[in-house]
């Protein structure tokens, strides 16, 4: 293996994987440049009733949900490129959309098809960067796709920054319609998602197929191809054997069914569960409803985006700490580490809001929280859910796993409003701090450590796991 590894084109392989990764850019960037654009494309479409609001900020989500609920079809049936340069174009059409929409209702057509492009990239960029990845560096790659959601997510915040003007305080809707923010800046913060959008179109047709789709499609001279332009000619073959050898035990048409197998729901549920996990820890609330908790820490309007860009570097910063990490401390530890170390910062928030201290000690802890998840659950979920589930589901279970993680995105949002006034700040930070400890003591318990492991012998390891766990209880009912 070792000698194989040496012969290993890096330089491709890091091609491959950035440009697959900019789904996760796209993703990042059409999530939050509509935090930005909200005060100005709301005084142009004249949204007062908040309901009306809600439905502008999460109609994304519908899209999301579809294209999670459809990436599993799309991976197993076109394989992973063609459906990511469907999310390219899908991306695309939304960028230029929302920029030109001449009505609120058409507005929301191009943001569901923008949460489309979102559900199908979510699901497959990582899913593609782990089956064309080393095993020895597969968990660094897949978190490079964090990271570029993370640079979208900075390059949002920053491109509205630089393109909103000063906002008077006090100003009224009519007021901001009148300005550049609201004739035309929102606008230019929607459409300058073009550029990256077209960029990821066109590099899309430059990079190869997954050799594992391909070999389980039934086209194993594509697929050596595919390998032999990763590495050499030796470690084509070494792929190639362990691919077939776990496609091989079962070679029947796959349908959502099979994840109910008794070797794979264990393993659908842990993906489950850490991509529920990821959202109901609470971290998405602090970036849905940053501009609340920076005016509680004494900030004014005009200060709020430069604000809400501190967020953006601290996010970025500790997801490039994270890449090493990965590969070096490894999923689980890392995994234990985010859920306890959001655990005591909750508390920590939960008990400042409790005992009236607001302002800055706030908003650093809130910056702690954000850089703990950075560092830990944010590319250590998308690394295991891109790599724990068998190779002949893997698609589907993908599918399935982003699917959750999107309806526990939609939950959180539209509870945080009402655990807020029922609770208060303090209890739904407490909530939330619950939450995170019933996640450490499910990690504990339930997940494995992958790092270091081809996709083909994990499949081996987590089915005996699963067999010694059988055995156990049928020991333990005699």
């Amino acid at each position: 293996m070792n000698n194989a590894q040496t012969h290993l084109k890096m330089g491709y392989v890091w091609t491959i994987c950035l440009v697959a990764a900019c789904g996760g850019l796209l993703f990042g960037y059409d999530w939050v440049v509509i935090g930005g654009a909200k005060p100005f494309y709301e005084a142009w479409f004249s949204i007062t009733d908040p309901a009306q609001s809600g439905w502008a900020m999460s109609s994304a989500l519908v899209g999301c949900v579809f294209g999670a609920l459809i990436s599993g079809w799309c991976a197993d049936k076109l394989g992973r490129k063609l459906p990511l340069i469907l999310s390219a174009v899908l991306f695309s059409a939304s960028a230029w959309g929302t920029a030109v929409a001449s009505s609120f209702d058409m507005f929301v057509v191009y943001r569901i098809v923008g949460g489309v492009g979102i559900g199908l990239a979510s699901a497959l960029s990582p899913l593609y960067i782990a089956e064309v990845s080393p095993a020895e560096k597969r968990g660094r790659f897949v978190a490079i796709n964090q990271l570029t959601i993370v640079i979208g997510v900075l390059a949002a915040q920053l491109i509205n920054l630089m393109i909103a003007e000063p906002v008077a305080t006090g100003a009224t809707q009519q007021m901001i319609v009148e300005t550049w923010n609201g004739q035309m800046g929102w606008r230019w913060m929607f459409g300058a998602e073009l550029v990256p959008a077209l960029a990821f179109l066109v590099l899309m047709f430059f990079v190869p197929e997954s050799p594992r789709w391909l070999m389980k499609a039934g086209k194993p001279e594509r697929a050596r191809a595919a390998l032999e332009r990763i590495g050499s000619a030796d470690y084509a073959d070494r792929i190639l054997r362990d691919i077939a050898h776990t496609l091989e035990k079962d070679n029947h048409k796959i349908s959502y069914g099979a994840l109910l197998a008794p070797q794979v729901k264990p393993i659908v549920i842990i993906g489950m569960v850490l991509a529920v996990f990821q959202q109901w820890c609470g971290i998405n609330v602090i970036f849905n409803y940053a501009q609340e908790i920076f005016a509680s820490a004494g900030f004014d309007i005009n200060s709020t985006l430069k604000s809400i860009v501190a967020t953006g570097i601290v996010n970025l910063v500790f997801t490039l700490a994270a890449l090493p990490l990965v590969d070096k401390i490894g999923r689980r530890k890392l995994m234990l580490l985010g859920a306890s170390g959001l655990t005591l910062i909750y508390v920590l928030i939960a008990g400042a809001y409790a005992m009236g201290i607001m302002g800055w000690p706030v908003l650093l802890l809130v910056l702690a929280a954000i850089a703990i998840y950075a560092l830990t659950l944010a590319p250590v979920t998308w690394v295991l859910l891109a790599e724990i589930f068998p190779n002949r589901v893997r698609g589907l279970a993908m599918s399935l796993g982003t699917l959750a993680l999107w309806i526990a995105c939609f939950l959180l949002t539209y509870t945080f409003p009402l655990l807020n006034a029922g609770l208060g700040a303090a209890g739904s930070f407490l909530l939330y701090g619950v939450i995170c400890a019933a996640g450490y003591l499910y990690i504990l318990r339930n997940v494995p450590e992958t790092k270091g492991v081809t996709l083909e012998a994990l499949e081996e390891q987590l089915a005996q796991r699963h067999a010694g766990a059988q055995a156990m209880k049928q020991e333990q009912t005699r």
